[in-house]
C-alpha cells in the first residue's frame, strides 16, 4: 500500500500542495484537502482514485469561478466553457451542482441581471431578450415572469430611438420614420409598436419645434 511520503506546497501556488508517495510524486491537491493528509499516511487505491478526482473537480471549480469573475454567466455558459478545457462531463456535471449550491451560479438571477442590463443601456423587445437568453440556455418558465416584471415594451421601444433623434433634425418625416423603423425592427419590436412609438416622438418633436422635420411630401 503506497505511503505518503512528503507533503510540500508548490512553489507558484501557495493554494496548491504536492502529494509524494513512496518518495515519488503522484498528484497534488487543494491545500485544503492536503491538511486532511499526513506524512507516513498509507492510502488504498482507491483513496487516491477518490483524492485525485476530488482534485480534478476542485480544477474546474476555480477554472469556473475565473470565468465568471468577467461576468455573471449561465450555466450553460459555464459549461461550455469547461468542455472546451478537455474536462470530462461527470467532473463537469459535480462542479456545476456545487456551483450552484455555493451561488456562483444561478440562472434566474443571470437572467435578472442580463434584463436589466439590457433595458438600462440597450433597450430590446422581449422577443428580441427571449432569442438572446435562450442561446444561453436560459428556460422559458425563468424568462416569461422576468420579462413581464421588466420590461416595458413601449417605454423600451421609446428610449430605444428618443436619443437618436437629434440625428436626423431637419429630414422629412418619410426618412425619420425608416430610419428608425430600421433601427426598431433590429431590436425585435412589433410594427405596432414601432408605429406608434414613433408617431408619439414626432408629434413631440413637432410640438417643441414645429419647423422639426423639413417638408415631406405626403409619404
Amino acid at each position: 500500500m503506497p505511503v505518503i511520503t512528503a507533503l510540500e506546497v508548490q512553489k507558484r501556488n501557495k493554494e496548491r500542495v504536492n502529494v509524494y508517495l513512496d518518495d515519488e510524486f503522484a498528484f497534488g491537491l487543494h491545500i485544503m484537502e492536503a491538511a486532511k493528509l499526513r506524512k507516513g499516511q498509507d492510502l488504498t487505491e482507491a483513496e487516491i482514485d477518490a483524492l485525485t478526482n476530488e482534485d480534478a473537480i476542485q480544477k474546474a471549480v476555480d477554472r469556473a469561478i475565473d470565468f465568471l469573475s468577467y461576468r455573471p454567466r449561465s450555466t450553460q455558459e459555464v459549461r461550455q466553457n469547461l468542455v472546451k478545457k478537455e474536462i470530462p462531463e461527470s467532473v463537469i456535471d459535480i462542479a456545476i451542482g456545487r456551483l450552484q449550491r455555493l451561488k456562483y451560479l444561478d440562472d434566474e438571477a443571470f437572467a435578472r441581471f442580463w434584463i436589466e442590463n439590457r433595458d438600462n443601456f440597450k433597450p430590446m423587445s422581449p422577443r428580441a431578450l427571449r432569442y438572446e437568453l435562450r442561446q444561453k440556455g436560459i428556460e422559458d418558465s425563468i424568462l416569461d415572469p422576468l420579462l413581464d416584471e421588466i420590461v416595458d415594451v413601449h417605454e423600451a421601444a421609446y428610449r430605444a430611438i428618443e436619443k437618436r433623434k437629434w440625428r436626423f433634425q431637419g429630414k422629412t418625416r418619410h426618412e425619420f420614420k425608416k430610419k428608425l423603423s430600421g433601427r426598431l425592427q433590429r431590436r425585435g419590436f412589433h410594427y405596432g409598436v414601432i408605429n406608434d412609438v414613433i408617431q408619439q416622438l414626432m408629434d413631440e418633436l413637432e410640438a417643441e419645434d414645429p419647423d422639426y422635420f423639413a417638408y415631406d411630401d405626403g409619404s
